[in-house]
């Protein structure tokens, strides 16, 4: 990593509170976490965005979720997201085996109209050269409310500064996901 974390210690104490909960739910406290709360204002706002469109009652299937947000951290090769949201993906219950292939899913017949669209989307908002169309926000339009929509672009946005800021400070993956998972540049797709 470009900057280590600081001891939990040196961390005021709210941002703490923080930490607990991240152990609690994972077992350790993520790195990410306490690079971003080397500014705990922005952590603070980080975390609550986080939770507003993570929680249980979103207008998103929890595992379409983590299918986007798996996607995004492939493609912008951040090893901490793909290695944490690919083990929300299985605990959301996607096989393996679809999982393996969403670095493809354009040539896999796993992914149903729906994750097709989102994952189009996805694509669509993190590589820099493409854009959303008026096209494909009408056929989203057919499977997706204008809420589900705001929301789902939201998230895509929110995983893109989130995976980039890692991907960007060299933070690793710490170990939470054992399957290994390929990224398929652009070029490649």
């Amino acid at each position: 990593m470009f900057i280590p974390p600081k001891p939990v210690s040196d961390y005021p104490w709210y941002i703490r509170l923080f930490f607990w909960k991240q152990k609690k739910t994972y077992g350790k406290v993520l790195e990410p976490g306490m690079l971003w709360a080397r500014s705990p204002s922005v952590f603070i706002g980080v975390a609550l965005l986080y939770g507003a469109l993570n929680r249980r009652k979103g207008r998103i299937d929890p595992a379409l979720r983590s299918l986007v947000t798996v996607r995004v951290s492939q493609i912008n090769h951040c090893e901490f997201c793909v290695d944490i949201n690919a083990t929300t993906l299985m605990k959301r219950g996607v096989s393996e085996e679809k999982v393996a292939h969403l670095a493809g899913w354009k040539d896999s017949d796993l992914f149903d109209v729906r994750e097709r669209l989102a994952l189009e989307l996805t694509e669509a908002i993190t590589y820099s050269d493409q854009d959303v169309t008026a096209d494909l926000m009408d056929r989203l339009k057919m499977y997706f409310d204008e809420d589900t929509l705001a929301e789902l672009c939201g998230l895509i946005a929110f995983q893109n500064m989130s995976s980039k800021y890692n991907a960007a400070l060299d933070i690793p993956a710490q170990g939470f996901c054992q399957m290994p998972l390929v990224v398929i540049n652009k070029e490649n797709a």
